[in-house]
């Protein structure tokens, strides 16, 4: 009998796939022979980017060699992928008074999926199993009532968009930029001509669905998000002198000016770690950071162990408003900044839609930051579009909310 291979998709067994698995994950992070590349390390943990979504699948690709005459059967993981689902704003409409008048703008959610993490191994490209892996995680998202799915990835990264805009049937959607920036070995200066108040999880919530309930991607489950440990806290620069008295006074009679932000911590879920670099670039690094612990008051700029495994901070929910509200939003990043120095983080991201007046205000450096591509696909058509139509049509807003969940 003659050997015979087949590939199998099955759903990650945490008890038995785990080192296979890290193999796989290791192999797809080499980048091009004497260049740069980022290595993630998840903590011995494969679905920590998606276990704290409302719900969530790994599925893993299983090559298997069936011998002839009676041999056993050889088993190699070749590729796996992430995805989960939860509830967003995909648009807005008007509520309406018993007299047929418009009255205000309330959100409109969808049932929205996201596929992340696909790797296939180096040597088994090539073999449609990166195809076999999404249309298996579509079919659990169609299963469970998602109506749209969409993927992350960089626009330059011609295999994944092929895949997914070539095969797959995905459309490119929207192209939010992720701003990073270095925690400094110095902290930066806050302007006293603030006050800036944490808030407690509740009192965040209402600020978060009274003002951004409508912000295209929000999640229905902004509260639970908000009370998961990795969330640092919500902070709200506000005028100095001003009195917080909760988040309904807030909301009634709000300053002139105010912003707000939220810190996820991303520091115990990945590690990251750039590979690839010479002992000249080693050696720069080290001696910029040497320079700011030694003289901290003349505010070097300086660059972090990146070299060696580091950990981050996401800042997410940021918005505001008034003539000031960009300035107030850049205290915020300085207050962010010094907490991710107190916790041991190399670096701090955020993403923003590429539309957004922050993009330009956030302090990022731009050779570490980058232009991000979502591409979007209807799962199905046998559902109303209501009153926001087909979502993949619509046009991008001034905002977006990211889930930090999946970033």
């Amino acid at each position: 009998m003659a050997e015979e291979v087949v590939v199998v998709i099955r759903e990650y067994n945490p008890k038995t796939d785990d080192e296979r698995v890290e193999q796989v994950e290791s192999s797809c992070e080499v980048g091009p022979n004497g260049e740069l590349s980022l290595f993630t390390d998840l903590l011995g943990d494969p679905i920590c980017r998606v276990r704290n979504s409302p719900a969530y699948l790994m599925l893993v690709a299983e090559m298997v060699n069936k011998g002839g005459d009676g041999k056993e059967e050889k088993k190699e993981i070749v590729g796996m992928i992430r995805g989960c689902i939860k509830t967003v704003t995909c648009g807005t409409k008007f509520s309406r008074t018993k007299f047929g008048d418009s009255h205000k703008q309330l959100p409109v959610f969808t049932k929205l999926a996201y596929i992340l993490g696909l790797r296939v191994s180096p040597f088994r490209r090539r073999m449609g199993i990166g195809l076999k892996l999404v249309h298996r995680m579509e079919e659990w998202f169609g299963n469970n009532g998602a109506e749209y799915s969409y993927i992350a990835t960089d626009d330059a990264n011609e295999p994944s968009v092929s895949l997914f805009t070539g095969k797959c049937g995905y459309t490119k959607f929207r192209n939010p930029s992720v701003l990073v920036h270095p925690v400094f070995a110095h902290r930066l200066t806050v302007s006293n001509r603030v006050t800036i108040v944490k808030l407690t999880p509740p009192d965040a919530e209402k600020l978060y669905r009274g003002c951004f309930s409508t912000t295209e991607f929000f999640p229905r489950d902004i509260d639970s998000v908000l009370n998961n440990h990795l969330n640092l806290g919500t902070f709200l620069a506000l005028p100095k002198g001003y009195i917080w008295a909760g988040s309904d006074k807030f909301l009634s009679d709000p300053p002139e000016n105010w912003a707000v932000m939220s810190v996820w911590n991303c520091n115990d879920v990945f590690k990251l770690e750039v590979k690839g670099a010479s002992k000249l670039r080693k050696g720069f690094a080290k001696t910029t950071r040497v320079l700011d612990r030694a003289f901290p008051f003349l505010r070097l700029p300086s660059l972090p162990k990146v070299f060696s495994p580091f950990g981050l901070h996401m800042l997410y929910g940021l918005g505001g408003s008034g003539p000031l509200y960009t300035r107030y939003a850049k205290f915020l990043f300085g207050f962010a900044h010094n907490l991710a120095k107190e916790c041991k983080c190399g670096v701090i991201a955020t993403e923003l839609s590429s539309e957004d007046p922050l993009k330009l205000a956030i302090p990022h450096w731009k050779v570490l930051s980058f232009t991000d591509l979502w591409c979007i696909k209807r799962l199905g058509e046998d559902y109303s579009d209501g009153s926001v139509g087909d979502w993949r049509k619509s046009q991008p807003g001034l905002s977006i909310f990211v889930d930090p969940r999946e970033f």
